[in-house]
């Protein structure tokens, strides 16, 4: 995976030197559930794992210490070709996209309260609200990661998804009134123009996702993430029609003003 991402990165560069190539990252905040010494270790291992190793090859070019050393622990060998290794550091991307969703609370710690929607498992932050599906609902989370990510990389970044599943009902009119969708990528917008005021190079935003489509978590029509309403169930009745929602007049308008309206 990673020298056929070098390779496209060589390739696109060899067609067109400004050509801006970048990954995407599937991001997962983590937070340590207390400062107990172990909690903070297995955030940053977890971290390492999930989260950066994938960004680290991508963006640096090489494999980082700690995943040759996780590789070594679990009797895991790479074979390399003889180019390998300059095909990666040729070949690192102009960009990191990411997505956004939730944070996740971690810790060492038996008989805490688990967290049921969290993409990595993990406790229940009692700062933090919850989805319909338990996942932890945390903008400021947000800025937190695009400052750690342009610390970690200073490169420009792009979040590519960012968005609520939710189940909404469509009312006698044909009219669905998702307030807290928009209450959701309201406080998630707020806090990247923080970060971007902070020093971040942000390239770009974009939400999850423009049509309600089956949830790729769950399986699910019911989970709904999209801006326009799609006349289909979980039972596959209903013809397809769409229909916007609130949200997605209130989103139009962001875009028509560059945020101002927020």
């Amino acid at each position: 995976m990673f020298l056929a991402s070098a390779r496209a990165v060589q390739i696109g560069h060899s067609i067109n030197k400004n050509f801006k190539i970048g990954c995407m990252i599937a991001h997962v905040t983590l937070y340590p559930y207390s400062c107990h010494p172990q909690d903070m270790l297995l955030v940053q291992n977890t971290d390492h794992l999930f989260n950066d190793f994938c960004g680290d090859v991508q963006v640096k070019g090489y494999y980082p210490y700690y995943i040759k050393d996780y590789f070594k622990k679990n009797g895991i060998n790479i074979i390399k070709e003889k180019d390998d290794d300059d095909i990666l550091q040729d070949g690192c991307v102009d960009f990191y996209s990411f997505s956004y969703y939730m944070s996740n609370c971690i810790s060492c710690q038996e008989g805490l309260e688990k967290s049921m929607g969290n993409l990595l498992g993990g406790v229940t932050n009692p700062y933090l609200k919850s989805s319909e599906w338990g996942w932890q609902i945390d903008p400021e989370g947000l800025r937190y990661t695009l400052n750690k990510l342009y610390d970690r990389y200073q490169i420009p970044l792009m979040i590519v998804e960012n968005g609520l599943g939710a189940v909404d009902e469509m009312d006698e009119d044909k009219k669905i009134h998702d307030n807290y969708r928009i209450d959701y990528l309201k406080k998630h917008i707020i806090e990247m123009k923080k970060a971007v005021e902070d020093g971040i190079d942000l390239k770009g935003y974009m939400m999850w996702a423009p049509i309600d489509i089956i949830s790729s978590s769950t399986g699910e029509m019911k989970k709904r993430y999209g801006l326009i309403y799609i006349d289909k169930d979980d039972n596959g009745n209903g013809d397809y029609s769409r229909y916007p929602k609130d949200s997605f007049y209130w989103y139009k308008k962001v875009i028509e003003t560059n945020g101002e309206i927020l």
